[in-house]
């Protein structure tokens, strides 16, 4: 095998599309984001999701129906893009599904690598009856620092970081996201909100 063939074949790899939630949260570039989240009552949080420029490209509420968790990823515009529903909310498992705009067509489950751990592991399995034990992307991070990466096997695709300020104590956080080349933000903004949820459980 030639070494251009080798290189050839390194950057398909590396340029391929990673998209679970839509292709237009796809883009050529590192995009880097801003989240920010305010809790407006006991079980209701609602997120606001910007550019470096300002826009706002996302924002996220939702409650909780019938003990079960609820967030709802919305356009600028207001229209449903996925919905995050906790599965077991009595359960220390966590798992959460992702299902496409407000409908019940899951996109995939997420849930918490082990049990009671200082680490926020989770693994995602993107939904297929064809689908193995083996996870298709993997979360972790730390309580304690609340840095978060995204993994695709080796690979890592997005890095979140999160400074606590005196704000975080009044209910108002903010986090900065890394997402790679050609990877959906949409879908990296939800694994955010599913780890953070978790972490305030």
């Amino acid at each position: 095998m030639s070494f251009q063939f080798v290189n050839r074949f390194r950057n398909m790899a590396s340029d391929e599309m990673i998209k679970v939630v839509g292709d237009r949260f796809c883009v050529p570039y590192t995009m880097e984001l801003l989240v920010k989240k305010k809790i407006q009552s006991f079980s209701n949080s609602h997120y606001d999701v910007f550019d470096t420029t300002g826009n706002i490209l996302l924002q996220v509420n939702g409650g909780i129906w019938n003990l079960q968790k609820k967030r709802v990823m919305k356009d600028p515009a207001g229209l449903p893009i996925v919905t995050l529903r906790e599965k077991q909310a009595i359960s220390w498992k966590q798992e959460w599904q992702m299902h496409e705009g407000e409908s019940r067509h899951c996109l995939c489950s997420v849930k918490r690598s082990g049990g009671f751990n200082i680490k926020s592991n989770l693994d995602v399995h993107l939904a297929s009856p064809y689908k193995d034990a083996a996870c298709d992307f993997r979360v972790t991070g730390s309580l304690a620092s609340l840095s978060i990466k995204v993994r695709r096997g080796n690979s890592i695709i997005a890095e979140v970081t999160h400074s606590y300020t005196w704000g975080s104590y009044k209910g108002k956080e903010c986090f900065k996201i890394k997402v790679y080349p050609e990877v959906d933000y949409a879908f990296i903004v939800a694994l955010l909100v599913i780890i953070h949820e978790n972490d305030n459980a």
